[in-house]
């Protein structure tokens, strides 16, 4: 009986042990709580957060991550923030007229907010006067894709790379919006060859 007690007693910790090394350091549950991310990510969705691969791959444009904001901006239940990377070490991130130009060239955003399909995406704004940053590297710019309804770098700057907790790779609930976030590319912005 005792022996029986004690391999349930093993079993159990073991399995918190390995929930624990999973959640700290390979990937981990996010509720998306924030409108910033519609259409592309609603309220109340849950994804995954791959912690594992940025330890070797840097966060490359159009990821979407999963954040500590900004001491200010840091809310009462400590909610991490879900944004796209727009700008990377070393950008000039500009925005005006509406659009988001990189390095002088502007993005094609598809992903931006649309209030429904076939209408004009949501133009990005900029709250105040600035409108162009310099990213630091190892820093990055993160902006939202309801930009109307998002507190993100245009607001408080560049987030040093430190501050992202992982990238959001999976929507798996509710079931039916199940799949993988989809990264864009942006061929825009390749070099060319002389």
């Amino acid at each position: 009986m005792l022996g029986c007690l004690f391999e349930i007693v093993e079993t159990l910790v073991l399995t918190l042990i390995i929930f624990l090394v999973i959640q700290t350091f390979v990937a981990q549950p996010y509720k998306v709580q924030q409108q910033s991310m519609e259409h592309t990510l609603e309220p109340d969705q849950y994804v995954l957060v791959d912690k594992l691969t940025p330890r070797f791959d840097e966060y490359k444009r159009g990821d979407i991550v999963v954040f500590t904001p900004p001491e200010r901006w840091v809310q009462d239940d400590g909610t991490p923030f879900i944004k796209r990377v727009i700008g990377l070490g070393g950008d000039t991130v500009d925005i005006r007229d509406g659009h988001v130009f990189i390095n002088g060239t502007e993005l094609d955003e598809p992903y931006v907010y649309a209030a429904e399909p076939g209408d004009p995406q949501q133009p990005t704004t900029v709250p105040g006067d600035e409108h162009e940053w310099i990213i630091p590297s190892d820093e990055l710019f993160l902006m939202g894709d309801h930009r109307a309804n998002s507190a993100d770098s245009r607001t408080f700057g560049p987030v040093p790379s430190e501050q992202v907790i992982g990238r959001a790779w999976l929507r798996y609930w509710p079931i039916d919006v199940f799949g993988i976030l989809p990264t864009p590319t942006y061929p825009e912005l390749a070099p060319t060859s002389p």
